[in-house]
């Protein structure tokens, strides 16, 4: 129910880019002088570090006089307000949400750590699911990628990158969850297995074809991405708890943890507030909430990987 709770409250969130800071009198005045004194006959000096992230004067001075106003605002006990549809953040190196690149990275080192130091030399060659895990790190890794990208320099090229790597990630949970829990992986259910890659592949072009052909839908990614991590989570929380109350294995319920920590952090998402000292918002620490689960994970991936070769082997024999 709390699942359900957050698909429709999620759905109900509209991102736009329309922003009260956008719309200040001041702020425009303020581009605008920067602009004529800065960029125009002399242009003032940008670091190499920021020239090499494709810092501009005029977005230099964009994001100088966002800090301008913010600064007059607080000394003025008034609340701080969103440009261009988001919070004004202090860069570092160049990077617009530091704290969000490193959480991403973060997220990185997590799906490496699982490729390299668990799936790899752990999981036994023979266990038909192994390519599916490997393919997992490979994508986890390849989106968290991507939102550091996006993060440390917001262009409509990285936001599209950062969104189409996160549905990826997302549908391709489902697609190995499925695969997993009704052993779509057995030679023996071919069929079933080239329908159900038929259907997600299908799936995630009609998610590329309605964003880019249709509309650049903010409401509508959030939403599918929501519903299709819902169903993901449901079904690993569903397959847990049976096997759990079957066999009383502590480690079975693992992922039942890890949706209950994605859940909690997940309400995050819903709780936007001005970054703390202009650093942390709840994006940021969105990020930093899914590392945890994804070590969890991946660990219960083995032991998972292990059990299955174990009960398989003594069949045989």
């Amino acid at each position: 129910m709390l699942l359900l709770f957050l698909l429709v409250a999620v759905l109900f969130v509209a991102p736009t880019h329309a922003s009260a800071g956008d719309r200040l009198p001041e702020f425009r005045q303020c581009v605008e002088v920067c602009k004529t004194e800065n960029c125009l006959q002399s242009p003032t000096p940008i670091p190499l570090h920021r020239r090499l992230l494709l810092w501009t004067c005029p977005s230099e001075c964009d994001y100088t006089c966002q800090h301008i106003i913010t600064d007059s605002r607080l000394s003025r006990d008034e609340p701080v307000v969103q440009f261009h549809g988001k919070w004004p953040f202090h860069r570092v190196l160049g990077m617009q949400e530091p704290f969000s690149v490193l959480f991403s990275l973060g997220n990185f080192w997590a799906h490496y750590d699982g490729l390299r130091n668990h799936v790899l030399p752990r999981i036994p060659r023979s266990y038909t699911m192994r390519p599916y895990y490997i393919w997992l790190a490979r994508v986890g890794m390849a989106s968290w990628f991507f939102s550091a990208v996006f993060h440390t320099r917001d262009f409509r090229v990285t936001e599209e990158l950062d969104y189409f790597a996160a549905g990826a990630s997302v549908l391709y949970g489902l697609f190995y969850t499925v695969v997993r829990v009704f052993r779509l992986d057995k030679p023996q259910n071919g069929g079933g297995r080239r329908v159900w890659t038929g259907v997600c592949a299908g799936l995630y072009l009609m998610h590329i074809g309605y964003l880019k052909g249709v509309g650049w839908d903010y409401t509508y990614n959030m939403g599918a991405n929501v519903a299709v991590g819902v169903v993901h989570t449901v079904l690993w929380s569903w397959f847990s708890v049976k096997r759990y109350s079957r066999e009383g294995k502590g480690w079975m319920m693992w992922p039942v943890l890890v949706v209950m920590w994605v859940v909690a952090v997940m309400s995050l998402e819903l709780l936007d507030f001005a970054p703390l000292g202009g650093w942390l918002d709840a994006h940021s620490l969105w990020h930093a909430g899914t590392i945890g689960p994804a070590v969890v994970f991946y660990r219960f991936l083995v032991r998972d990987s292990e059990d299955v070769v174990r009960r398989e082997g003594r069949l045989k024999a």
